[in-house]
């Protein structure tokens, strides 16, 4: 069985997690939740950062091969 230790905090951090807490459900269900429900956000966050660099990537990779494009059509039109 894992060791049982106790952690202090304030009042104010209390009332918060008493406001959170479901009924029957203990402070440890409550603060493992909490922990749960944000590594789940973090891992939606990296994945939409992931996504949305992904999206700007590709978009840059298209204004890029455009300006080329346009350099060649200046090259061959005005030359060096």
């Amino acid at each position: 069985m894992e060791k049982i230790t106790t952690i202090q905090m304030r009042e104010t951090a209390k009332r918060a997690l008493d406001r959170i807490k479901q009924s029957g459900e203990s402070y440890e269900d409550t603060i493992l939740k909490l922990i749960e429900n944000t590594d789940l956000q973090k891992r939606s966050q990296k994945k939409l950062l992931i996504e949305g660099y992904k999206a700007m990537t590709e978009e840059s990779l298209k204004i890029t091969r455009d300006f080329e494009a346009a350099d060649r059509e200046v090259e061959e039109t005005y030359g060096n």
